[in-house]
């Protein structure tokens, strides 16, 4: 059986969130599997020494157009938040939490996180954000509040971000097929083709 396909992924990018509506059902469509993996893009910033995509002169301005056309191209709800960036800790920690418990569960999450930004303008940054987010899941406030201050939530997230910058991740979303990276919303298409033809 084929490895799963993995999908790097942080909450407060837009392409990140456009790639979170499709690379399931494109996967299922190959009968494979996606393993999705939150991480802190900031830390591959750092070492990759990249700025912020939409601080850039020019570019920055280019993108945020480019990302409205994306969504409209890919039939998908999206505004730009009027809060951003945003620290992600809370969520992703959540994510990892839910997901060492129940795998659909935190993909539902994860789903809710990324619409609560990009869709619904919420400050996923702020805590009490995240936390109605779980709750309306049926997510017990209490048990996450408390998963994602111990030292094992917070090492998981770090060490996540560590193995995916090792993988070569300097950008999401960041997927990954048999060995072979694509970086982008924009490679779903080539992820397609990849996955009909075994590679080209």
């Amino acid at each position: 059986m084929a490895e799963p396909i993995e999908f790097w992924f942080d909450f407060s990018s837009p392409y990140s969130y456009l790639a979170s509506e499709r690379i399931d059902e494109l996967a299922a469509k190959y009968g494979r599997k996606v393993k999705w993996r939150a991480v802190m893009i900031a830390a591959a910033f750092k070492v990759s020494g990249l700025p912020f995509l939409l601080t850039v002169p020019l570019k920055g301005e280019y993108s945020k157009r480019d990302i409205e056309r994306s969504a409209r191209f890919l039939g998908l709800p999206y505004a730009f938040p009027s809060r951003f960036p945003v620290a992600t800790l809370a969520a992703a920690r959540g994510y990892y939490w839910l997901h060492g418990q129940d795998c659909g569960k935190a993909r539902e999450f994860a789903h809710a996180v990324f619409r609560a930004y990009w869709v619904d303008d919420r400050d996923i940054g702020e805590l009490p954000v995240v936390l109605e987010i779980a709750d309306q899941l049926g997510i017990d406030r209490d048990a996450f509040t408390a998963a994602i201050a111990t030292p094992e939530i917070k090492d998981r997230l770090r060490q996540e971000t560590d193995a995916a910058i090792a993988r070569g991740m300097f950008g999401v979303p960041y997927i990954m097929v048999d060995g072979e990276p694509f970086w982008g919303a924009d490679r779903l298409p080539q992820i397609d083709k990849w996955l009909a033809t075994g590679g080209f």
